[in-house]
């Protein structure tokens, strides 16, 4: 399936009466989604999503023109057994990414790469290039946000390797994007809050059945809505039934609100 294809089933499959419909465009393509579309094409894992972690994915995508149709975004959670509620993140691809960071006039680029440990010494090297004599310990990025001190971050490999096929086959390349996702996150939490790469979240563990995603030690990144974005993104298109109705205030994921059904009802008021 071609991204017009995929781009497609939101045009085909948005129906009268689905619940929460929202339109946005994004590089001239019109997105449409709702809880049915979302549910059944944009959410991956084993445990089923709740309205409010849809409500929350929604207006992610919405505020940060991501077009989840061409695999800019989707929504994934897993089944946690070990008492522990279940959290749901959005996931989205390492380029969309970057561009969230790079709508930023404070952006200054940024820098990455991998840590080893050489001859007893730990060493920082760019890119993902190691000798055959390194051992790969680690991953780092430094990311310029136009404040006095660049933001950085430095993972340890350790924590991510699950030795899952491409963490096997190219573990250089996976943890050096992990410590740039971070680093972005951290440097504009505006535009990336909220949102994960796929290298960050992996499949759940066998014995536990918890997703060990990546997640730094501290709560939640907040929504961040798109009257707040530092450069307001062109082509915007509101879905014409609820043009005159305000956006919903943000709904944290892993925060249990009110009856799933009462509480998307009044984050939306679109049904």
């Amino acid at each position: 399936m071609d991204n017009n294809e995929q781009t497609n089933i939101s045009k085909t499959l948005l129906g009268a009466n689905d619940k929460g419909k929202v339109t946005y465009e994004v590089n001239g393509e019109q997105v449409n989604l709702s809880f049915q579309i979302v549910r059944n094409f944009l959410v991956r894992g084993n445990d089923p999503v709740t309205d409010a972690e849809v409500v929350q994915f929604i207006f992610l995508c919405k505020a940060n023109l991501v077009n989840p149709f061409v695999g800019d975004a989707y929504l994934v959670k897993y089944r946690n057994n070990n008492g522990r509620p279940a959290t749901a993140q959005m996931i989205i691809a390492k380029e969309a990414f970057v561009k969230r960071a790079e709508a930023s006039p404070k952006y200054g680029g940024y820098q990455a790469g991998i840590i080893v440990l050489r001859g007893g010494e730990v060493v920082e090297l760019e890119g993902a290039f190691y000798a055959d004599g390194d051992k790969l310990i680690g991953g780092w990025a430094r990311v310029d946000n136009g404040r006095k001190y660049p933001v950085v971050q430095k993972v340890r490999l350790a924590e991510y390797n699950k030795d899952q096929s491409t963490w096997k086959s190219m573990p250089a390349t996976m943890i050096r994007k992990v410590a740039l996702a971070q680093a972005l996150r951290e440097a504009f939490p505006l535009q990336c809050g909220g949102m994960y790469i796929p290298e960050e979240a992996q499949a759940p563990d066998e014995q536990s059945g918890v997703a060990p995603a990546a997640i730094e030690n501290s709560e939640s990144p907040a929504f961040a809505p798109a009257q707040v974005i530092d450069r307001e993104a062109p082509g915007f298109t509101p879905d014409p039934e609820h043009e005159q109705e305000a956006d919903p205030e943000p709904v944290a994921v892993g925060v249990d609100p009110e009856p799933e059904d009462a509480a998307a009802e009044g984050l939306f008021k679109l049904q």
